[in-house]
């Protein structure tokens, strides 16, 4: 006979005098409760039906293993076995199957099985295939406008490990296309919710956070332990590095970009077709391609091509389809076009070329250009709209050059008659 203990779950420990574990003699599950329920009779009808069969809607387990994969009632135990009961629950979180779910790799759970009936039905998906992507990683980077789609949909479709990187907090202008948060999320860390979001949509995905800027200090140790790597970054700096360290560790990069009411998606593997250098040997000037925030974007676009991304991300952890690689796919939503280029490998690419000069990563700020003293204004050149209000009401004479596009000087501008009471204050 072997010591075990069985766990008593929450909603069986009122017919079981409130213990939350009981030790007994078994040398088999079906004794172990056998002799749990000679002790607390009131719990033999919560466990059994009236045929003396544990009840369908009742999973025992031991040590985490599931007793229908083992030898059910007849599963031999061993001295310091845990046998613990899991049966069905109402409620909003997560129970006990999921999360023992969530721990079992080398297989789908029965929860799972019906989570996942769409895919499963899929030839080129399967329940191998499905297995896969349980078994698989995949990491973003930023959780704005094309991470949302991703942890979304990456997330309900059962990628086992999903890795966020972002150290931002909502606003209430990513709200307009980052469906993710809401307006009593702003303020917050956006990985946090994101966390939060992604149990709610599939308890059964292990979401690691990284709340931090990616630099060439932390980039390898990030991204080595994912299958896949997805590129949901908004600036050239962090683009760049994110590629140069995807050719370093042999990586495939799924990439994707933004602006106004059109987007592109590629993926970059350097081991089968060209990098982001290959197609973008060097980063414009600053200040010349605006960013999202300075030139806008249609609050669907980043839905779009952060779906397209997830697409091929699933595809390529499955390993099915005909991925991007050596493809850049151009997307214009006001003409509802869809545009395929052929991108080719560069030989003289730094990084990944015949004869690689890169062979680290660099200072991507310097190489982008953000670091140069020509670049950069001086302090005596520089105003608040505070500083420039004072100078005003003081009376002091002021030129005013506004140098925004017409759309701006409509949400926002300055009143000549009662802001610029003085002569030589006046808007051009």
């Amino acid at each position: 006979m072997a010591a075990v203990r069985i766990i008593i779950p929450t909603a069986l420990r009122q017919y079981a005098a409130n213990h939350d574990a009981v030790e007994v003699d078994a040398e088999s599950v079906e004794e172990a409760l056998g002799g749990l329920v000679g002790r607390f009779d009131q719990l033999r009808r919560h466990l059994y039906s009236d045929d003396g069969r544990l009840r369908n809607f009742v999973n025992v387990y031991v040590n985490e293993e599931d007793i229908r994969y083992l030898g059910r009632d007849a599963t031999t135990l061993k001295q310091g076995d845990t046998i613990s009961i899991v049966p069905s629950i109402a409620g909003g979180s997560s129970s006990l199957m999921d999360r023992l779910a969530s721990k079992r790799k080398d297989i789908l759970m029965p929860a799972e099985i019906k989570r996942y009936s769409r895919h499963l039905i899929l030839p080129e998906v399967g329940m191998a295939g499905q297995l896969k992507l349980k078994q698989s990683s995949a990491l973003i980077i930023g959780a704005g406008g094309l991470g949302v789609p991703l942890t979304q949909y990456l997330g309900a479709a059962g990628v086992g490990r999903l890795g966020i990187v972002d150290f931002d907090v909502i606003d209430e202008t990513n709200l307009q296309r980052q469906v993710l948060y809401g307006t009593r999320d702003v303020g917050r860390k956006k990985i946090e919710v994101a966390k939060e979001r992604v149990a709610q949509i599939n308890p059964n995905v292990d979401v690691q956070t990284y709340g931090t800027r990616l630099t060439s200090e932390n980039a390898l140790d990030i991204l080595k332990d994912y299958d896949v790597v997805i590129d949901g970054t908004d600036n050239f700096p962090t683009r760049y590095l994110v590629n140069d360290a995807t050719v370093l560790l042999k990586k495939p990069n799924v990439y994707g970009s933004i602006f106004r009411f059109e987007g592109q998606a590629s993926v970059f593997d350097a081991a089968k077709g060209p990098c982001y250098r290959c197609l973008y040997a060097e980063p414009p000037p600053p200040g010349l391609v605006p960013s999202c925030a300075e030139g806008g974007v249609l609050g669907v676009l980043p839905g779009i091509v952060g779906s397209i991304q997830a697409i091929e991300a699933i595809k390529l952890l499955l390993g099915r389809g005909d991925s991007l690689i050596g493809r850049l796919l151009v997307f214009d939503a006001l003409r509802m076009t869809f545009r395929e280029l052929r991108l080719r490998k560069n030989p003289e690419c730094p990084i990944c070329g015949s004869n690689p000069t890169i062979k680290e990563l660099i200072d991507y700020e310097e190489f982008c250009g953000l670091r140069g003293p020509a670049e950069q204004v001086g302090e005596e050149l520089q105003i608040t709209v505070e500083e420039l209000k004072g100078k005003i009401d003081q009376g002091q004479a002021v030129v005013l050059l506004d140098v925004r596009e017409p759309m701006e000087w409509e949400i926002a501008r300055l009143d000549k008659r009662s802001s610029c009471r003085w002569p030589k204050c006046r808007p051009a």
